[in-house]
């Protein structure tokens, strides 16, 4: 009786063992997931340059000052000018790629792909990316009688370029001396290393079909000047990852994990979102996933072979558009304009920027 006990409560206990062994595998990993996601926040403090939200504001209303920047306007070619000009003032090298491009309509789009070179010479580099044409329809206004007036598009493109522009700002000031302190060493990361970084403002995104047509859309109308660049990109550029900014500066915008880019370049929306905590901006970015995007990353990924991810907001609860209320509106102006999204984004790009190894 005794022998027979002992061998239930040998029994029991192996039982009890193994049962512990398969369920601690799992947590075990999970915990180690998550000791790792903490270890790395307590290693990443805040770094780099104070992101400027009143210059990054003050960028996206000088496009807005143009007036609709849609294709072939006078607008359109007069904004391209001023951001040529703003990027070279920031010290970078510019060039650009013309393309007669054919719109959805058979219309001939005079495109301009501008490309920003930061630190030229670096063979190291990241790509960040927007588009910075304007959408010629609001045809996603509550009011019909406007669907087809072009858009000032304040959020829906300036916004990007705007972010970009003032990291180009941020970078030119970096000074060239030798770090003399721990200080300094936060300010002058960037300029100590072989890293470059290429600005992409893509054009002629934003002419695809619109939604009064009677034209099935597959997705290829938009994204015309990216899927142009991305066929004719020099044959030996290869960044290590590219970011494209998309509507970064709207009124209650959160940044969801955009689906291709987490089936393109999973490991980069960690890195950013991660960033985006350290940088104290995580509110902002949600680790929950926001739908899959019709947008530049998608050539750029595809054609081009670049990992890109889509910065680009997920308003889950809007009922005029999960891209928010403003959306191919003539409400996207600057009266919704938050510079506090400019300042999240632009801090969290600072984050990412200055903590590459």
């Amino acid at each position: 009786m005794k022998k027979k006990t002992i061998l239930i409560i040998v029994i029991a206990i192996v039982c009890a063992v193994v049962a512990w062994l398969f369920l601690a595998g799992p947590l075990s990993a999970t915990k180690a997931a998550e000791a790792d996601e903490a270890d790395a926040m307590e290693r990443l403090k805040p770094v780099g340059p104070t992101f400027n939200a009143d210059s990054a504001y003050a960028f996206t209303k000088a496009q807005c000052d143009f007036g609709p920047r849609d294709m072939n306007s006078v607008g359109h070619d007069k904004c391209a000018e001023w951001i040529i000009a703003k990027f070279k003032e920031y010290g970078c090298e510019v060039n650009t790629q013309k393309a007669d491009l054919k719109g959805y309509d058979g219309t001939t789009l005079k495109s301009t792909n501008i490309i920003a070179h930061w630190n030229p010479k670096a063979t190291t580099r990241i790509m960040l990316c927007a588009h910075w044409d304007t959408r010629p329809w609001a045809d996603n206004d509550p009011d019909s009688t406007n669907w087809h007036k072009p858009i000032l598009a304040a959020n829906d493109a300036a916004s990007g370029v705007a972010v970009m522009l003032e990291l180009a700002r941020l970078l030119n000031q970096l000074p060239d001396a030798a770090v003399t302190s721990d200080a300094d060493a936060a300010q002058t990361l960037m300029a100590t290393r072989s890293l470059g970084i290429d600005f992409v403002c893509f054009d002629a995104e934003d002419w695809g079909i619109p939604q009064w047509s009677d034209q099935a859309d597959d997705g290829d109308s938009w994204a015309l000047g990216a899927q142009h660049w991305a066929k004719n990109k020099p044959g030996d550029y290869a960044p290590r990852y590219g970011i494209l900014l998309d509507m970064v500066g709207g009124q209650g915008a959160k940044f969801y994990q955009e689906g291709m880019s987490l089936q393109f370049a999973s490991d980069i929306v960690a890195k950013v979102w991660r960033a985006a905590r350290q940088a104290g901006y995580g509110s902002y970015f949600p680790k929950s996933s926001g739908g899959m995007i019709t947008d530049d990353h998608i050539p750029v990924n595809q054609v081009a072979n670049i990992p890109c991810i889509d910065i680009i907001p997920y308003y889950p609860d809007c009922e005029q558009s999960s891209f928010g209320p403003t959306w191919h509106t003539l409400d996207d102006n600057m009266e919704h304009i938050d510079p506090a999204t400019l300042k999240a984004v632009g801090q969290t790009l600072v984050q990412v920027l200055f903590t590459e190894e």
